[in-house]
């Protein structure tokens, strides 16, 4: 048993090529990249309509990579839209009555036919939000791998949805944490909270680790 421990801890001393992935990597990736101004899914952006263009500002919301969408509260709200859009899966990753929260639940799409699944996440730095990641990742890819559509939220859509987009592209598609980051970030503004960061970059660390 003494063995087996010790062979772990030297695994995960292991060193990565090109070194360890950090928090400020991340943040400093964030900065880099830019956000390119994508029309909002759903709509035809060459139709010329007063009203058309009003419902439009209703909505918040971005395809940040096939079948997956990161939006707002209020857009997660508008079942009709989701409806629209073709949405099988929702993600709440701000489930709770308190003020930064999402008060929704399974009861609230019970006249559609949306999966739902809640995670009760505080939008701050010492949240453990990784105890979720792999949660997160498999519920995503039920909606992708049946050629489904998964929409991630949480208020604003730019951290607790963000972080856990992030992880379901590092876990099931192989993606390394930079360049899954660029992926979403390129279609969608978000910006995880500093602890989220740090522990997408132990996630990613993991990760590298497992396939050295």
């Amino acid at each position: 048993m003494r063995s087996t421990w010790r062979d772990r801890d030297r695994d995960f001393q292991k060193k990565l090529p090109g070194g360890e992935t950090t928090q400020h990597l991340l943040l400093e990736t964030l900065h880099k990249t830019q956000t390119e101004n994508n029309p909002i899914p759903g709509f035809d952006p060459n139709k010329d309509d007063t009203q058309y263009y009003r419902i439009q500002q209703t909505i918040d919301c971005d395809e940040v990579y096939p079948g997956i969408y990161i939006g707002d509260t209020a857009t997660a709200k508008n079942k009709k839209y989701l409806q629209m859009l073709g949405i099988t899966h929702l993600l709440n990753c701000a489930e709770g009555k308190r003020f930064g929260f999402v008060n929704t639940d399974a009861n609230y799409y019970k006249d559609t036919t949306i999966k739902y699944v809640g995670l009760p996440l505080a939008d701050l730095c010492s949240t453990d939000i990784s105890k979720y990641f792999y949660t997160a990742a498999d519920f995503i890819d039920e909606a992708v791998s049946a050629d489904g559509k998964a929409f991630v939220h949480c208020v604003l859509g730019r951290s607790r949805s963000a972080t856990c987009v992030l992880a379901y592209l590092m876990i099931k598609k192989g993606m390394l944490a930079v360049d899954a980051v660029k992926t979403v970030h390129s279609r969608r503004f978000i910006r995880p909270n500093d602890g989220f960061l740090h522990q997408l970059a132990q996630l990613d660390n993991q990760l590298r680790r497992q396939h050295l």
